[in-house]
Order: structure tokens, then C-alpha cells, then sequence
């Protein structure tokens, strides 16, 4: 709206406004400091919960893992005949072995070509019908494949496979077979005119074939025996082995050259006859020293950033700039102002302080009881080399005896995982890792329910009822301006009227006057 005034008083009416108004203006931008200090007070509770899902999530990837204690070397005295690696071994490996027999897959081949000269492998069967050697009956669709799974055993039934000969070549056929769930793969070999067929899994089925055959096309047009054992009869494959090895005397099978024992992943792949491989495995103890000062050192991080917060001093004469204030300084002056401005939001916050204080005390206590697997020699974090700093300034941080921590876990590395994550009722007897995450994830609840977080409304937690409100009240004083401005304009208006109605009966009656 434009609005022209001063014309009878020759008064600067939208300054006058303008001041008045500016008058006005102080309680909303009151308001609109105090939605921002509770938006910067939102975000830094969002960060707080942030630092402390980093810190939960870094242990439950590392210290609460039993992997991470029982990581191991493992060396073998013949690598190229057995390999072998740690999966989820807890204790150390030390053992011989010798391989009688590699485990192999079960396979056979066509007993003779399938095709003439004209055959063509990429052509429809409905058009190569005549070019097989025995002619193919469009009419038989359906082929079926048992085979050996990677347990030794056979399913329960065949898979069932459908052609069409409109549009399928052998080809095409092959791929359905060897993008199926029969268990084989399967080629055709243009130089010899005959197909393969081999079985996916090693093993021996003693309670037959590992491959089993149905369906015309199969038997009839690609001239297959109906089962693996029949082909290896006919010198036309072979049948399906198990691995046969003795390890610390004694002698076992299994369908695979790859098998676990213990924790370890065996691989044989070589026979050995007579001779034996021996394998031995140790703790990988800087590996595990490395996570331990890993979680020390991300725990540490973490207490600093809280902290930092919970002392973070908090200038109140500082308050947020309105856009006026920050366009009468330099950008610089203004990123100054909003430092101090935003410093402090959480100092002494009740919420963090409490929850420094918890971590500190699940840290401390001590894990399991007399009666429990826990190793009473390490059921306390300093028992292992890890204390609280003795400078106060450090608020709580940890420091590490190196040596203290390598001779524990050179002792008993199982230990110092129970000390991590040993399970109880009692709360206060659980593992120093769980005790943490349990405060993290209250503290992380906590939180949300006051700052909420990226997929909450503001309806959904306290400060963000806090802000909707502070909304609702801007709105309201914006509307009562506006009414406040137009009765100002109204009043210089009247004020203007009267003056130009003045001036016009004085301008009369000294018209008056002089042509008397």
C-alpha cells in the first residue's frame, strides 16, 4: 500500500510511522530471538544425539563383537595342499591333517553327437527339429534335473524346466538349465557335437546318482543317460566324490573341499597321501589391542564433545540478530555475534550432565559376580590397564596402560570380551558395552523426546510444541501491527485533514480582508 502524507504539514509522517512502529516492533522480535535460541538449542541436542549413536554404533561394530576378540593368525605347514582361516574360532587351533581324497562333482556327457552337418545350436527346435539325429517331437516340452545339494543330500523333488520350441534353440535351453535352481551346469561343444552336464555341488549321494534325468529331449535329442552313476558305468562321466581326510586321527568325510571344524574354515586342495599338514593358530593380539584403544580412544571423543557442550559458556547479552541489526554490520562482525550468540544453549544441561555422570559409572563398576564364567581377575576395566585420567581438566577421559592391556589380553583374550558384554539380569553385573549402550540408547530416547529428530513434527516433542506456539504468537502480534500501523496512519491523516482545513479558512479570510 502507498501511502503519501505530510502534504498540508509538511511533516516526514512515514518517518514518524517508521519510529513508532520500530516502538511496536520490540516484543515480536523478542519472540523471534526466542524461536531461534530454542532452534539453536534443538540442533545441538540433535548433535549431542548424533555424537552419541556414532559412539553406540562403534561399539556394537567393535568391542561387542566376540570376532573382535578372536581374531587369529593361522598358519599351515603346506599351504598349497590345506588352507585354513579363523571364522568364529574362541580358543586356538593346533592340529595335523592329511588328505586322502579332494571332494569332486559328479558329470556326464552325451554318449554320441547330437546333431548332423546342419544343426545349428542357435537355431528354433521347431526349425532344427529334423537336423537332430534322432528327430525331435516338438510335442515333448518338459525336462526334468535332480542333483546333489551342498549338503550331500538330494532334493525332494526334480525341477521341472518347460521348452518352447517355437521360440527356444539349444542353446536358449542350455541357459534356462544353467540359470535354474537344478543344481547343474550345463554346455554344448560344437568341435565333439555333444552336451555336458555337471553337477554344482561335490559330494558322494550313497544312496545313488548325484544327477538324475528325465524328459525326451534330454534322453532322446541330446542322447544323456538318465542318471550320473548309469554315464560313469558307460565311460560317459564320472561319479560325485566326498573329501576324505584324517585330522588328529581320525578319519571323516565331507561333501566339500571347504567345511568348518572348530571355528575354521578348511580348505583342502591337494592330496597329501601319507604326510601331514600341521596348522596352528594364535591370537592376533595386536589386533585386538588396536580395538580396544580404538573404542578407548572414541569413548574419549565422544565425553569431550558432551562436555564441551554441558561448559560451554553462555553470553546472554548476546542475543540473535534481527535482519536489521545483522544488515548494519560487517559479515564478518555478524559471524562473531551468532558464535556468541549460539554458545551455552546446552550449558549444564540436566539431560547430558546425568548422563556423563552413568557412563562413568557403568565403566566402573565391576562386571559379573563370584559365582558367574567371569574371569574375577579381569572383571573390572582397570584390571586390564584402563583408568580415568588424573587430570581433572580432562573430565573423565581414559587413559591406557599399553603394557598392562597386551599381557591382558595375551592371557585370556575371552576374558576381556566377558568384561565387554557379559549378560545378566542384575544390571549392574552386565558387561561394561552394554551397560554403555543401554544409557546411550536411554539418553538418545530422552532427547528425542524434547528435540525430536529429522522424522518428527514439531507436535511430536516438547521443543518443537515450544516453537508452533512461539509461531502462533508471531502471527498474532504481526496481525495487531498491522492494525496498529493503520490507526497511526489514520490519526496523522485526521491531523492532516484539520491542517489543510485550517489553511484553507485562513487562506479566506485574509482573501477576505484585503478586498475589503
Amino acid at each position: 500500500m502507498v501511502r503519501i502524507g505530510g502534504l498540508a504539514s509538511g511533516m516526514d509522517i512515514d518517518t514518524l510511522v517508521g519510529d513508532l512502529m520500530k516502538a511496536e516492533r520490540i516484543p515480536l522480535n523478542k519472540l523471534h530471538q526466542k524461536k531461534q535460541i530454542i532452534e539453536w538449542q534443538r540442533d545441538d541436542y540433535r548433535a549431542m544425539n548424533k555424537l552419541l549413536a556414532d559412539l553406540d554404533n562403534f561399539i556394537f561394530d567393535g568391542v561387542f563383537r566376540q570376532s573382535t576378540f578372536s581374531k587369529k593368525t593361522v598358519t599351515t605347514s603346506n599351504e598349497a595342499a590345506v588352507s585354513v582361516r579363523n571364522i568364529n574360532a574362541t580358543s586356538n587351533l593346533n592340529s595335523s591333517i592329511s588328505v586322502n581324497r579332494l571332494a569332486e562333482s559328479a558329470n556326464m556327457v552325451s554318449s554320441s553327437r547330437i546333431g548332423n552337418t546342419n544343426f545349428d545350436p542357435n537355431g528354433k527346435l521347431a526349425d532344427q527339429k529334423d537336423n537332430f539325429v534322432t528327430p525331435y517331437n516338438t510335442a515333448d516340452t518338459k525336462i526334468y534335473i535332480e542333483a546333489i545339494g551342498k549338503d550331500g543330500s538330494m532334493p525332494a523333488a526334480p525341477v521341472e524346466i518347460t521348452i518352447d520350441p517355437a521360440n527356444d534353440s539349444l542353446n536358449s535351453v542350455i541357459n534356462k538349465i544353467n540359470n535354474s535352481n537344478a543344481g547343474v551346469v550345463a554346455f554344448y561343444d560344437s568341435v565333439e557335437g555333444k552336451v555336458s552336464i555337471t553337477a554344482k555341488n561335490s559330494g558322494d549321494n550313497t544312496a545313488g546318482a548325484e544327477i538324475k534325468l528325465s524328459g525326451n529331449f534330454l534322453t532322446n535329442q541330446l542322447n544323456l543317460d538318465t542318471d550320473s552313476d548309469i554315464a560313469a558305468g558307460a565311460s560317459r562321466g564320472k561319479v560325485g566324490t566326498s573329501a576324505e581326510f584324517t585330522i588328529n586321527g581320525l578319519t571323516t568325510t565331507r561333501p566339500t573341499n571347504t567345511f568348518v571344524i572348530n571355528g575354521f574354515e578348511y580348505t583342502l586342495k591337494q592330496t597329501t597321501g601319507t604326510n601331514t599338514v600341521t596348522v596352528n593358530s594364535a591370537t592376533d593380539e595386536e589386533a585386538v589391542f588396536k580395538s580396544i584403544t580404538d573404542f578407548v580412544n572414541k569413548y574419549n571423543e565422544t565425553i569431550a564433545g558432551v562436555n564441551s557442550k554441558v561448559t560451554e559458556e553462555r553470553f546472554r547479552k548476546y542475543q540473535p540478530l534481527s535482519d536489521e541489526e545483522r544488515e548494519g554490520m560487517t559479515e564478518k562482525q555478524a559471524e562473531m555475534w551468532d558464535e556468541r550468540a549460539k554458545s551455552g544453549m546446552l550449558r549444564n544441561d540436566s539431560i547430558l550432565s546425568g548422563t556423563l555422570n552413568k557412563m562413568r559409572m557403568d565403566l566402573y563398576g565391576r562386571v559379573g559376580n563370584d559365582t558367574d564364567a567371569v574371569n574375577d581377575n579381569y572383571d573390572q576395566l582397570a584390571e586390564i590397564g584402563i583408568t580415568t585420567s588424573k587430570n581433572y581438566l580432562d573430565r573423565g577421559k581414559l587413559v591406557i596402560d599399553p603394557n598392562k592391556l597386551r599381557e591382558a589380553i595375551k592371557n585370556d583374550p575371552n576374558a576381556i570380551y566377558k568384561l565387554f558384554t557379559n549378560e545378566s539380569t542384575v544390571e549392574s553385573e552386565q558387561g561394561i558395552a552394554r551397560k554403555l549402550r543401554a544409557t546411550i540408547k536411554n539418553t538418545i530416547t530422552t532427547i528425542e523426546g524434547r528435540a525430536g529428530n529429522a522424522m518428527r513434527t514439531n507436535a511430536q516433542f516438547t521443543l518443537g510444541r515450544n516453537l508452533s506456539s512461539i509461531d502462533k504468537q508471531i502471527d498474532r502480534f504481526e496481525d495487531r501491527l498491522i492494525k496498529v500501523e493503520d490507526r497511526y496512519w489514520r490519526q496523522f491523516t485526521a491531523m492532516e485533514k484539520a491542517i489543510q482545513k485550517a489553511n484553507e479558512q485562513s487562506a479566506y479570510l485574509m482573501s477576505q480582508f484585503y478586498s475589503g
